[in-house]
C-alpha cells in the first residue's frame, strides 16, 4: 500500500504541475513524477543485494572477459569529462588573454583548445541529449524544454511523461490506487555510456541533464534536469512573511508560493506546503506547521518536523529533513533549506524548494536506486532538484544577488565533492559530470556585464558590487579545473566543455503577437491579446500557426492537431517557407537591429525517425534577443517587441553559429568544426569501444 500510495502521489503531482507551474526558470519543465520509493522497494532492494552478493565471482569473471576486447584496443585508461553549462568562448578567450584562466591555458597548450559547435536550438535538454548519445535532435527525440499537446494544444514536458495508475479504488473521501503509474523517459537513442556497458566498461555519470528517469547500464548516474521537487514541480520555493496574500503565487501562477504567518507574542508561525496527498480523493495538499520563536540577544529559532534550528538573519540554514504524512507509516520525505530575512515586523523568511530527500527518495533518481542514498551517507544531504539553483526568487526580490550566489555556491560545492568521489572511485572507465554553476551565474549576473541592459537599474552600489561576479564564477571554474588535473594522473584524458555559450538577453520577442499581427493566428471574440497562458484564447478554427516553448513554431495541421485547419503536404511547405521567408531579418524598429537571425524548416536542420515531433520552424535569435516570457508560455502580448527587465539578463536561446560552446583538452584532438555529437564518438574510441553507426558525430581523436 505504501509503494501505491507514493506512486499515486506522482499522478497528482504531474496533473498540478502542468495545470500550474510549467512554465518559468526555464520556461517549461515543470512537472512530478512517480513517487515508487516504499517498504517494497525496500524488500526488492535487499533480495536483489542478496543475490549479487552470492553471484558476484560469476558476474566478475564475465565483466572481465567482456571488457577485455576495449581494454586492448583502449587509447587511456579513463576518460574524465567536466562539462561546464554554458561557459562562453569569448569570455574565455578575453580572461585567458588577461591571465585569469591559468589551468585552462596548461590545458589548452598540453593538447588543445576550440569552439565546439552545438545544436538547433541551443538549449540545455536538446545540447546535453546531443552530448550523450552522439546523435541530433532527429534521432533522441528532444527539441525544447517543453511541447504542445497533439489534441488539447496543453504543453507537455519533453523529457518524460508519467501514465497514471491503469485501477484505483474510490472508498468515500479516499482513493486507493491498486497498480502502479509508469514512467516514461522520452529522450531517445542510446546514450554512450550504455553503449560502453554493453562493452564491459564502467562508467560514472553525475548531474547531466536529460537523465530523469535515471538510464539502466554498467555504471552509476545521478540524475539532473527535470528531477521535480517534493510538490511535484520545477521549483517551487516558499516566501513567508506578514500580509494578506495567503496562496498568491509571486508572477501569476508561476515561480514561488506566497504564505502568511501569523504573531504570537514572541513567535510567528505558518505552514510549509508539501505534496498532495494521493490517498485523498480530493487531493488534499499535505503541510507542516513551522514556527519561529524570537529569543533575547537576536537568537532565533526555527521548530519545525519536531525539530529546532537555529536562524541567523541572511544566513542559509543546514538541509532540513521533512516528513509529510500522507497515511499511518506512509510519508514522503523531502529537504529544504530556510533564509531569514527579518524577524522583526514586517516578518520575511525564504524556503527553498523541498527537494526529495536524496537519503531515502521517493522516486528513482539514480542508477541504481541505492546510489543516491550512498551520496548522502557520504557526503551529506543535497540538492536533487533538476533546476537546484532558485533563479525566480532572485527575479521576483524574494532573495538578493549575495543570496542566490551562496546557493548556487553551496550547491557546486556539492556537485565536486560528488566529482572527486567519483575519480577516487573509477580507476578505469568513464566519468562525467556537469556544473550548473556557469549557466545560473551568467543567466542572472549578465545584466551587470551590459551597460545598456534593461534589466541593469540605476543602483550604482549594486552594480558595482555584482561587476565582477561573472568573472570570479570563471576563475572559480578554472580552479576545478587544476585541482581535476591534479587528480587525474597522466593515463586519462580530460576533457573540458561546454553544451553552449552565452550572450545578453536584452529584448523580448512576441512571436504570437507577430503571428496575430500577420495573420496567422487568430484570437476568440472580444479578446484583444491574451493574458491567459497555454494558448487558452485561441481561436483554433483561424489559426494556422503558433508558438509555445523557448525556439518553435507549429502549423495548425489538419489531422494533426486537434484543431488543424492547414492541410498537410503542399501547402503546409509553402506555409512553412513563407514564414521562414518573412521571420528570417525580422527587425525591431525601435532599436534599429535585425531581432531574429534566421528562422529554418525542420527538415533542414533535423534527420531522423522523430523529425515529425519537433516543431515545424526553428527560430535562430540575433544576439540580445530571445522568445519573450509571455511568449514562451504561449499568451500574446500587444506588442512583438519588448524590454527584458527581469534579472534573468542573459541567455542562449539563440542562432547556433552565435553561441558555440567551449572544448578542451589534454590530448590533442580534431579542432575543424568540432561539434557537441562528436564527443561520444571520441570518448568511445579512447576507451576502444567501436562507434554505432547511427551516431552522427564523428570521433575528434588525433591518430599518433
Amino acid at each position: 500500500m505504501a509503494s501505491l500510495a507514493l506512486a499515486a502521489l506522482a499522478w497528482w503531482q504531474s496533473r498540478a504541475a502542468v495545470d500550474s507551474d510549467l512554465a518559468h526558470a526555464y520556461i517549461g519543465p515543470g512537472a512530478g513524477i512517480a513517487l515508487v520509493g516504499s517498504f517494497l522497494a525496500v524488500l526488492v532492494a535487499m533480495l536483489s543485494a542478496l543475490v549479487a552478493l552470492f553471484t558476484w565471482p560469476v558476474r566478475w569473471l564475465w565483466r572481465l572477459a567482456r571488457g577485455w576486447g576495449a581494454r586492448s584496443r583502449a587509447k587511456v585508461r579513463r576518460v574524465v569529462i567536466l562539462g561546464l553549462d554554458g561557459l562562453d568562448p569569448q569570455l574565455v578567450d578575453k580572461f585567458l588573454e588577461q591571465g585569469l584562466l591559468p589551468n585552462l591555458a596548461k590545458l589548452r597548450d598540453e593538447g588543445g583548445y576550440t569552439r565546439l559547435g552545438t545544436t538547433w536550438p541551443p538549449l540545455s535538454p536538446v545540447a546535453w541529449s546531443s552530448f550523450s548519445t552522439g546523435a541530433n535532435p532527429g534521432k533522441h527525440n528532444i527539441f525544447d524544454f517543453i511541447m504542445r499537446s497533439r489534441i488539447d494544444y496543453r504543453p507537455r514536458m519533453s523529457s518524460v511523461h508519467i501514465h497514471p495508475p491503469r485501477r484505483t479504488l474510490r472508498l468515500g473521501k479516499y482513493r486507493l490506487p491498486l497498480s502502479q503509474p509508469r514512467i516514461e523517459g522520452l529522450r531517445k537513442s542510446k546514450p554512450f555510456w550504455t553503449v560502453l556497458g554493453e562493452a564491459g566498461v564502467f562508467s560514472s555519470v553525475l548531474r547531466v541533464p536529460i537523465t530523469f528517469p535515471p538510464d539502466r547500464f554498467r555504471g552509476v548516474q545521478l540524475s539532473a534536469m527535470c528531477v521535480p521537487d517534493l510538490r511535484g514541480t520545477q521549483g517551487m520555493f516558499a516566501y513567508f512573511t506578514e500580509g494578506d496574500q495567503q496562496g498568491v503565487t509571486m508572477d501569476g501562477d508561476v515561480g514561488g508560493q506566497r504564505i502568511t504567518v501569523q504573531r504570537n507574542a514572541s513567535s510567528v508561525s505558518g505552514w510549509l506546503p508539501g505534496p498532495e496527498n494521493p490517498l485523498r480523493a480530493d487531493g488534499d495538499r499535505t503541510k507542516l506547521l513551522l514556527k519561529v520563536v524570537g529569543g533575547k540577544n537576536g537568537c532565533t529559532h526555527l521548530h519545525v518536523a519536531g525539530q529546532t534550528v537555529p536562524l541567523k538573519v541572511n544566513e542559509y540554514t543546514d538541509w532540513v529533513s521533512l516528513s509529510f504524512p500522507l497515511a499511518p507509516a506512509i510519508k514522503a520525505r523531502g529537504v529544504c533549506r530556510f533564509l531569514l530575512k527579518r524577524f522583526e515586523p514586517p516578518f520575511e523568511m525564504y524556503s527553498t524548494p523541498v527537494n526529495i530527500d536524496p537519503d531515502r527518495p521517493v522516486m528513482p533518481i539514480s542508477h541504481p536506486g541505492v546510489y543516491a542514498t550512498y551520496l548522502a551517507k557520504r557526503l551529506g544531504p543535497y540538492a536533487t532538484l533538476g533546476l537546484a539553483e532558485d533563479t525566480w526568487s532572485l527575479s521576483e526580490g524574494v532573495i538578493d544577488e549575495a543570496a542566490f550566489l551562496r546557493q548556487a555556491y553551496d550547491i557546486d560545492e556539492e556537485r565536486q565533492q560528488m566529482f572527486f568521489d567519483a575519480i577516487d572511485k573509477v580507476s578505469r572507465g568513464l566519468v562525467v559530470c556537469v556544473f550548473d554553476a556557469p549557466d545560473r551565474i551568467q543567466h542572472m549576473f549578465w545584466r551587470f556585464l551590459d551597460d545598456g541592459h534593461p534589466a541593469r537599474g540605476n543602483d550604482q552600489a549594486k552594480i558595482e558590487a555584482n561587476r565582477d561576479t561573472i568573472r570570479s564564477m570563471y576563475q572559480r571554474m578554472d580552479d576545478l579545473v587544476g585541482r581535476t588535473r591534479e587528480a587525474i594522473g597522466a593515463e586519462t584524458a580530460l576533457v573540458v566543455m561546454s553544451d553552449h555559450g552565452f550572450k545578453p538577453f536584452r529584448r523580448g520577442v512576441d512571436l504570437n503577437a507577430w503571428l496575430l499581427a500577420n495573420g496567422y493566428l487568430k484570437l476568440k471574440k472580444n479578446a484583444q491579446s491574451s493574458s491567459i497562458a497555454y494558448l487558452e484564447d485561441v481561436d483554433w478554427g483561424g489559426t494556422r500557426a503558433f508558438a509555445i516553448g523557448l525556439a518553435g513554431i507549429f502549423l495548425n495541421l489538419r489531422g494533426r492537431e486537434g484543431q488543424g485547419i492547414v492541410a498537410p503536404g503542399e501547402d503546409a511547405r509553402k506555409l512553412a517557407d513563407e514564414l521562414c521567408r518573412r521571420l528570417t531579418g525580422l527587425r525591431d524598429e525601435r532599436h534599429d537591429q535585425v531581432a531574429i537571425y534566421q528562422a529554418v524548416r525542420r527538415e533542414d536542420v533535423y534527420r531522423g525517425p522523430y523529425v515529425d515531433a519537433a516543431p515545424d520552424l526553428i527560430i535562430g535569435y540575433n544576439v540580445g534577443y530571445r522568445v519573450s516570457w509571455d511568449a514562451a508560455n504561449g499568451k500574446c502580448s500587444p506588442e512583438v517587441f519588448s524590454d527584458n527587465t527581469k534579472a534573468w539578463s542573459g541567455d542562449h536561446c539563440i542562432h547556433p553559429n552565435l553561441v558555440p560552446g567551449v572544448l578542451f583538452s589534454n590530448h590533442p584532438l580534431r579542432s575543424e568544426r568540432a561539434n557537441i555529437v562528436d564527443l561520444a564518438p571520441t570518448v568511445l574510441e579512447l576507451l576502444g569501444v567501436k562507434r554505432p553507426h547511427y551516431f552522427d558525430g564523428q570521433s575528434l581523436v588525433v591518430e599518433a
